[in-house]
């Protein structure tokens, strides 16, 4: 069960009420004192109550002085080690951060600590229900709305285009085309898109018989029959229809050889022949600068933006929707995955240990620092405010064991000495 938390008005207002409550006991005491040392001759018991107030005014007495020592000079004299804490405050700032960084920031403790904590497990069941998973959808929304908001479009467009150059124009493509396409031709990864074309020129020559006649029609002398015309076209389409027909059966045909050994050439050229090489470069420059291409990697960033500030503003949106679906799945897997979770919460425990190991001087230095630009009267009223409450009971335990105290000793030398 978590305590309430006070702010300083109201711990302020408990110290007070504290410190009157002892100051009273005291009075009170020394009042007892005076009336039963006033009348101890005419009533004898008096004495056993003159020593119990006279005790307990000395036990009082000095655990004001102790309490009050630690904050200020007590009653304003500079007794030696007094005031300790506005005096000792760098040293108090110094001794604490030091005590945090040794117990608190220590990669052994937080390893075993988050390691016990299982919070993989924890996470994937709040991830898993939908109200959570819709909650992350807003925030991230939220989140990328402001990031959208706070760039700059011409900034973001300026760097598209220098990572496109960078990345695209710049290098030289021969080379790495001539790998990807060696690769290719080597495990015969073309020989589907030969058959392809070849079928398709194959379907559109029977498709078309007419079109062969007229070509050679339109090609023969204007003095040979049109009757020879007719013949050699449908000899021509027959042969072409039969040898087509044969590259289509024959995987080993001369001509697929013939284009095999065309293509693997020229994925080496691409890779050694500093001619071929250029050319690459000359066609990748002139596809690369025409206006359409430029004109399209500046929208590129308009397009995004449009697209992502559409989708994250409507909750029933293809993409809100599956983010959702992925984070609850995320989340099951999370809890119902002891393999995965193990692997989370070891990342976790590692990420965690490094942080505090790398940066634990720095995390308790912040201790230090912060009480050294504190005000050595402002340091001692916020520690007062915090412990001067409880601080406060050891005056009133102070008198009532000083009033104890007093009456026994009283009692036993009465009785020993009569």
């Amino acid at each position: 069960m978590s305590l309430p938390v006070l702010d300083d008005t109201q711990r302020a207002a408990g110290l007070r009420r504290m410190k009157m409550v002892a100051t009273g006991l005291l009075v009170v005491l020394a009042v007892i004192f005076v009336i039963s040392f006033a009348l101890q001759e005419r009533y004898p018991w008096l004495q056993y109550v003159r020593a119990a107030a006279e005790g307990g005014m000395v036990g009082a007495l000095a655990d004001w002085f102790a309490v009050t020592a630690l904050f200020k000079h007590p009653m304003g004299v500079k007794i030696p080690h007094t005031a300790i804490i506005p005096r000792k405050k760098d040293q108090i700032g110094a001794s604490l951060g030091q005590f945090v960084e040794s117990n608190f920031l220590s990669e052994e403790v937080i390893t075993q600590k988050l390691g016990s904590m299982q919070l993989a497990q924890k996470a994937g069941a709040w991830l898993e229900r939908p109200e959570s998973a819709a909650r992350v959808a807003t925030e991230g929304s939220a989140a990328i709305r402001g990031i959208l908001r706070v760039l700059d479009d011409d900034a973001v467009k300026t760097v598209l285009e220098s990572m496109f150059r960078r990345h695209v124009v710049d290098p030289p493509w021969g080379p790495p085309m001539g790998r990807v396409a060696e690769r290719v031709f080597e495990e015969g990864h073309h020989h589907q898109l030969v058959n392809l074309v070849v079928d398709s020129i194959n379907d559109w020559v029977e498709a078309n018989p007419d079109v062969i006649s007229e070509l050679v029609a339109q090609r023969s002398p204007s003095w040979v029959p049109s009757f020879v015309d007719d013949l050699v076209g449908d000899r021509v389409q027959v042969e072409v229809g039969r040898f087509l027909r044969a590259v289509q059966e024959d995987q080993n045909h001369e001509m697929r050889r013939a284009l095999d050994n065309y293509l693997k050439g020229l994925a080496r050229d691409l890779q050694e022949d500093p001619a071929v090489m250029a050319k690459a470069d000359a066609i990748k420059e002139q596809v690369l600068d025409d206006p359409r291409v430029q004109q399209l990697i500046t929208q590129t960033w308009a397009t995004i933006k449009n697209a992502l500030t559409t989708a994250v503003d409507d909750p029933d949106s293809e993409l809100t929707q599956n983010f959702k679906a992925a984070v609850q799945d995320f989340g099951h897997r999370l809890a119902t995955d002891p393999e995965l979770a193990a692997k989370v919460n070891t990342w976790i425990a590692d990420a965690a240990g490094y942080l505090v190991k790398t940066y634990s001087s720095d995390i308790a230095g912040v201790i230090t620092e912060t009480v050294e630009h504190w005000d050595a009267q402002e340091t001692s009223e916020k520690i007062e405010l915090q412990v001067g409450k409880d601080l406060q009971f050891i005056r009133i335990n102070g008198t009532v064991v000083g009033s104890l105290a007093g009456l026994a000793i009283f009692t036993v030398a009465h009785a020993v000495f009569g």
